[in-house]
């Protein structure tokens, strides 16, 4: 029996979701179909509200409804401290941590040639324009320890180099192969603490 094409647009369109495959797709589809429409409804308006509202920081890169988000438009904040994330999930993790008391950019990704994901797609443009604005002093990269984010930790490093900033990299206090969303907040706290100049 084939399904509605209804259903097969909705089960398809969840499958977009990481780690979702087409069993669980169709399971998510079926409760909120059979279980929860107020839920489904409520999904609906909220995906409606984001993708009409929201937009990236002018400073930051993060996500945000205003032109500053509210951590770049913090004044108490250290303005000569700058932290690199690949995503908005790690900078999260960061302020949950509390650890890190400077602004942030967030590169929306990670240099992966594998996936054809160069310099230009994570925004190092951006990057360099906001750490040479002449207020920060240090940028400290907090890319997730993985090949890619190696990469990308390695690349930031050699255009900051020769800039005049002090460049330094969280220390590994986080597993190898670890990612900053799922690490617990003493541990991120510790690496950020622990965080060493890169030569």
């Amino acid at each position: 029996m084939k399904n509605p094409p209804a259903l097969d647009q909705l089960i398809s369109s969840l499958k977009v979701l990481p780690g979702v495959g087409p069993k669980t797709a169709q399971r998510m589809a079926f409760h909120l179909l059979q279980r929860d429409k107020a839920g489904a409804e409520k999904l609906v308006r909220a995906l409606e509200r984001a993708l009409t509202h929201l937009t990236h920081c002018e400073r930051c890169n993060t996500f945000s409804e205003t032109p500053l988000c509210s951590l770049c438009a913090d004044e108490e904040r250290k303005q000569h401290q700058l932290c690199v994330v690949e995503m908005p999930a790690d900078l999260i993790m960061l302020e949950q941590a509390k650890c890190f008391e400077g602004l942030y950019f967030v590169l929306m990704g990670r240099i992966s040639p594998m996936d054809n994901v160069g310099p230009k797609e994570v925004n190092l443009d951006k990057l360099m324009v906001r750490a040479l604005d002449g207020k920060v002093e240090e940028v400290v990269i907090a890319t997730n320890f993985t090949a890619e984010g190696e990469v990308t930790a390695h690349m930031i490093a050699e255009l900051l180099k020769d800039k005049g900033l002090k460049v330094s990299r969280i220390a590994r206090g986080m597993p190898v192969g670890g990612e900053l969303e799922y690490v617990d907040p003493v541990t991120l706290a510790q690496a950020v603490y622990e965080r060493r100049e890169l030569d």
